[in-house]
């Protein structure tokens, strides 16, 4: 039986894939679990449709995400932490404190999307980067100072 792919399946495919598989694999297994439909033509048509749609959504978002990436062209996030002896950090720098520095600077972040090289620790000036977009990515700078005691 022929069949296109609804949802990703391990030993199979991916979303989207016409496969043509076992009679009972495809009736008893796939179709019930909302994993596969039968590939008619009235269900290829909807599935390249339905493709169309996503690939233009796609679009839109990535051209955001690069239409983002001039919002931080000079974006310096300032964060000021206790430090103790030899200008060191209690604890140190971390996505979350990036976030909420931002979020006063009035950007909107999620913080899965920060990504440092490794944790800052000590003062100065260091890059990060943010994901807007899987291959668009912008580059701010922390710059983590002594707090006034």
């Amino acid at each position: 039986m022929k069949i296109i792919l609804k949802e990703n399946v391990e030993s199979l495919g991916k979303t989207g894939d016409k496969l043509k598989v076992a009679d009972g694999y495809a009736r008893n297994f796939l179709i019930p679990r909302g994993l596969a439909i039968e590939a008619s033509n009235k269900n290829i048509k909807a599935l390249e449709h339905e493709k169309r749609l996503i690939a233009q959504k796609a679009e839109r978002e990535r051209e955001k995400a690069e239409s983002m990436l001039g919002e931080f062209a000079d974006v310096t996030c300032i964060i000021s932490k206790r430090i103790g002896e030899q200008d060191k950090l209690f604890g140190s720098v971390t996505t979350k404190d990036i976030e909420a520095a931002l979020r006063e600077q009035g950007i909107e972040v999620d913080r899965k999307n920060i990504i440092l090289e490794e944790p800052i620790k000590s003062l100065g000036e260091f890059p990060a980067k943010i994901k807007l977009y899987p291959g668009v990515a912008a580059e701010i700078k922390v710059s983590v100072i002594g707090e006034e005691e």
